[in-house]
C-alpha cells in the first residue's frame, strides 16, 4: 500500500519574495487570485517540540486544479521550513493531504521511517512528517474537518470564478 493514500491538495514552496512569488505565479501560470496573510501566528505550533518562533507569510493561491501555498520566513528561527531551505534558498517544500484520523496518519508515516517535525492548529489539527529521503519533499497532514474541506474548495471555486485579471493579491 502507498505511503500517500489520499490525493495531494496542495503544493508548498519556500520563497524568498512572497510578493514576487506570487506576481511570478499569477504571469506564469495564471494562478490566483493569491490570499496573503503576513507575520501570520499559528495557535499551538510546535517545531521539533519547541514552541515555534518563526516569523512566516503565507499566499494561497489556484493554479487550475493545484492549490499553492507560498511561504516566506521573515528571520532564521528553527523551522519546518529551515530545515529544508536555509535563508536564501527556496523551491518545493511539501505536498499537503487531508487525512479523516490524523493520529492513524502519523503513525503511518512515522512507522514508515518519515520523522514528526512540526504540529500545530490552524483551521485543523497539522503535521509536517519528513519524507524528504523517499519523495524529495515534507508531507503535510490536514486533519479532514468541515473547516478546512471547505476552505480548499472556496479557494478552488473563486479562482474557477475569477476574470483572471481583478485583483490578483488579496491580503488577508
Amino acid at each position: 500500500m502507498s505511503l500517500v493514500r489520499f490525493p495531494i491538495q496542495q503544493y508548498g514552496y519556500v520563497v524568498n519574495d512572497i510578493d514576487e512569488a506570487a506576481r511570478h505565479w499569477y504571469e506564469m501560470f495564471g494562478a490566483g487570485p493569491f490570499f496573503i496573510s503576513r507575520h501570520h501566528k499559528s495557535e499551538d505550533e510546535f517545531h521539533r517540540g519547541v514552541p515555534n518562533e518563526a516569523d512566516l507569510s503565507y499566499a494561497f493561491g489556484q493554479a487550475g486544479p493545484a492549490h499553492i501555498q507560498l511561504i516566506q520566513q521573515h528571520n532564521d528561527a528553527p523551522s519546518v521550513y529551515r530545515d529544508m531551505f536555509p535563508s536564501g534558498e527556496q523551491g518545493l517544500h511539501h505536498v499537503a493531504i487531508l487525512v479523516p484520523d490524523i493520529e492513524a496518519e502519523k503513525a503511518r508515516f512515522e512507522a514508515a521511517g518519515c520523522e514528526k517535525v512540526t504540529e500545530l492548529v490552524s483551521a485543523a489539527q497539522v503535521a509536517y512528517m519528513d519524507a524528504r529521503d523517499k519523495i524529495g519533499c515534507f508531507v503535510e497532514l490536514y486533519e479532514k474537518n468541515d473547516a478546512i474541506a471547505g476552505t480548499f474548495d472556496n479557494w478552488k471555486q473563486i479562482h474557477d470564478e475569477w476574470d483572471g485579471v481583478t485583483d490578483p493579491f488579496r491580503e488577508l
